[in-house]
């Protein structure tokens, strides 16, 4: 498909005189287009869904969630992946965010990076992707070449590979097995993917990383009891997660979060269990994770 005629840079009539809008109008008008990305992806839920149950698969034989993208695509799934981290208690190597051009496009275009397809496959090829693993292409436009060439090598080796692009029937959905394609019309600044295209990319790789973890019992309820406790914010999210699920008071949630050695998961076992740490990482372990399961 050629470039004039993707949804993704199609002038929006909406906005088509916003040099002269005074700020007031001109927030009414980004934030009326802004509120139609949650419905559009909408549409696409039993896909995104589908590609969840890959991922917790994939999971489940040890295999990894890999993004691919460039410019802003590349950037939100390499922030996506830096978040699982803390978030989920998972190592830097579970969720991996590949950029084209490498981290030093994180904050710096690197010239033609995005157009080079081989450039897609080798970085794959250094991750020694196997077929636990699961590749998802980001592309708002849906035919980025690094992207391309790297969802085709994944598919070649026989790894399963999904895509988020903001274009229906892209050639980047062609390449993937679980493709989530969703069109939310064109941007307020014609082109500008990093808006409403970029909010639905984060909004579904939130979904995606989110709903993955859950499906590995990285949650209990809606706590995220697997969280690094890094810092005092989240030191005391842990210990308040503790007394909330144990009805216990102050004293012996912080016990019990020293105990675990701030593990948060393990201190609510042992005190659902009245059992020692030990004990507890061997119910965690048979439960597969899943605290419900102890």
């Amino acid at each position: 498909m050629e470039i004039n005629q993707l949804t993704t840079e199609s002038r929006n009539a909406r906005s088509a005189q916003l040099d002269t809008l005074t700020p007031e109008q001109f927030v009414e008008v980004m934030n009326n287009e802004d509120q139609k990305v949650a419905e559009a992806i909408s549409v696409e839920n039993d896909a995104i869904a589908q590609l969840i149950k890959q991922v917790i698969k994939g999971f489940q034989n040890d295999g990894r969630l890999i993004y691919l993208g460039a410019g802003t695509s590349g950037r939100l799934g390499v922030l996506d992946a830096a978040e699982c981290v803390p978030t989920f208690g998972v190592t830097s190597d579970v969720v991996i965010g590949l950029i084209a051009g490498g981290p030093s496009a994180m904050t710096e275009a690197v010239e033609g990076a995005e157009d080079d397809a081989l450039l897609g496959e080798a970085d794959l090829k250094s991750l020694n992707i196997n077929e636990h693993d699961t590749v998802v292409g980001i592309a708002a436009s849906g035919r980025t070449p690094y992207v391309i060439g790297g969802l085709k090598y994944a598919q070649s080796i026989g790894v399963p590979t999904g895509c988020v692009t903001c274009n229906r029937q892209s050639e980047v959905g062609q390449y993937a097995d679980y493709p989530v394609q969703v069109d939310v019309g064109p941007e307020v600044l014609t082109g500008s993917t990093r808006l409403k295209a970029g909010t639905a990319q984060k909004l579904i790789l939130n979904m995606i990383s989110t709903g993955a973890m859950v499906g590995i019992g990285k949650v209990y309820e809606n706590l995220m009891i697997d969280v690094k406790p890094t810092n005092k914010k989240l030191k005391q999210r842990a210990i308040n997660m503790i007394q909330e699920i144990l009805n216990c008071s102050d004293e012996e949630s912080e016990r019990l979060f020293e105990q675990s050695d701030h593990q948060v998961k393990v201190a609510i076992v042992m005190g659902m269990h009245e059992v020692t740490k030990e004990i507890a990482v061997q119910k965690i372990n048979k439960a597969k994770g899943f605290v419900r399961n102890t």
